[in-house]
């Protein structure tokens, strides 16, 4: 029981339990279906972003481009589909998107496992170069007139319960969300590419020892990031019905937050699926709810600060305890 608690995991969701009854006392709209849907929604890309973060973070990288991947990824489709297939399906857009993030993504690959550059130093390098050359060479004005195939799929509903006004819709891109879940935990469970990525994590040198090729898996890590990076990008785009080329770029940091938050250390070594998805649960009620009880706009970003200071440094002054314990049982 007590190992339960300690769990990074656990504490997430006794959060959320804990922030969703402060809110919803307050506010009983807050428990409502429609809130439900809206709040699932709104997780919907980050859900999708988290999955090629927690990867990164697991194997003591970090990764700040895919953002601009994503929206890079969606502009380009865009435009593709309008000059040469109008009326293409939205799965075709897809798969375009996936391939040109794959490519980008496989970019920040070569810098990493060829040179041994810092992962930092070179997302942070491929963010600006991605988001220039998107504006500057591509294309720098919002579309609005979309291909029909992304408006039917806003459109598009995965349950609609009537309301007193109007009715609730839960959109299908949540399966997208969950797909990508699913992958990415048989991936870190269930292969041997998934145990050399924690591997890789937990310190380099001997995850090379142990035989695995770490600039294969980096390639992987990398061009898996920007392939769900461009999925993510397209799905944002084809909810919003639009493409904006600076659409988002400046979500990074919620995302990584709700990763860590989820119990991805920064180090590399950890990290979960369900950790990260309840992390990203714990953002956007944040972010979308606090107004609900009456928490201003400009203070939202306070409040967020403050659980993600609090659901870090707790598991965080849990390690160092546990370590000095360990230390001392050794002396003894």
């Amino acid at each position: 029981m007590k190992r339960l608690l300690r769990r990074n995991e656990t504490l997430v969701a006794i959060t959320i339990i804990g922030l969703s009854l402060i809110i919803g006392l307050n506010n009983p709209i807050f428990f409502s279906v429609g809130n439900l849907f809206t709040l699932l929604r709104s997780g919907i890309v980050t859900g999708i972003f988290a999955m090629a973060v927690l990867i990164v973070l697991i194997s003591g990288g970090i990764d700040v481009s895919f953002t601009a991947i994503a929206v890079f990824a969606l502009y380009a489709t865009v435009k593709i589909l309008k000059a040469y297939a109008p009326d293409a399906s939205i799965w075709l857009g897809f798969c375009i998107a996936s391939f040109i993030g794959l490519g980008l993504g496989l970019i920040n690959a070569f810098f990493i496992a060829q040179f041994r550059l810092s992962t930092l130093i070179v997302t942070l390098g491929t963010l600006s170069m991605f988001h220039g050359f998107l504006l500057f060479a591509i294309g720098n004005q919002i579309i609005r007139d979309v291909p029909p195939a992304l408006t039917a799929f806003a459109r598009s509903s995965l349950m609609r319960i009537p309301l007193n006004r109007g009715s609730a819709n839960l959109h299908p891109a949540i399966l997208i969300t969950l797909a990508a879940a699913v992958v990415v935990w048989l991936l870190l469970n269930y292969t041997m590419l998934g145990r050399g990525i924690y591997a890789l994590g937990g310190a380099r040198e001997a995850a090379e020892r142990a035989g695995f090729n770490v600039v294969r898996i980096q390639y992987f890590i990398y061009g898996f990031v920007g392939l769900l990076s461009g999925i993510a990008g397209m799905t944002f785009g084809s909810m919003a019905r639009q493409a904006n080329p600076q659409d988002i770029v400046g979500m990074e940091l919620n995302v990584i937050a709700a990763v860590v938050l989820g119990g991805a250390q920064l180090t590399g070594g950890r990290g979960t699926v369900l950790g990260a998805l309840l992390g990203v649960i714990l953002v956007v009620m944040a972010n979308n709810s606090l107004i609900l009880i009456g928490v201003p706009t400009v203070w939202q970003r306070v409040v967020i600060g403050i659980i993600i200071l609090v659901g870090t440094g707790i598991p965080a002054i849990q390690d160092r305890r546990a370590g000095k314990r360990t230390f001392g049982l050794a002396d003894a």
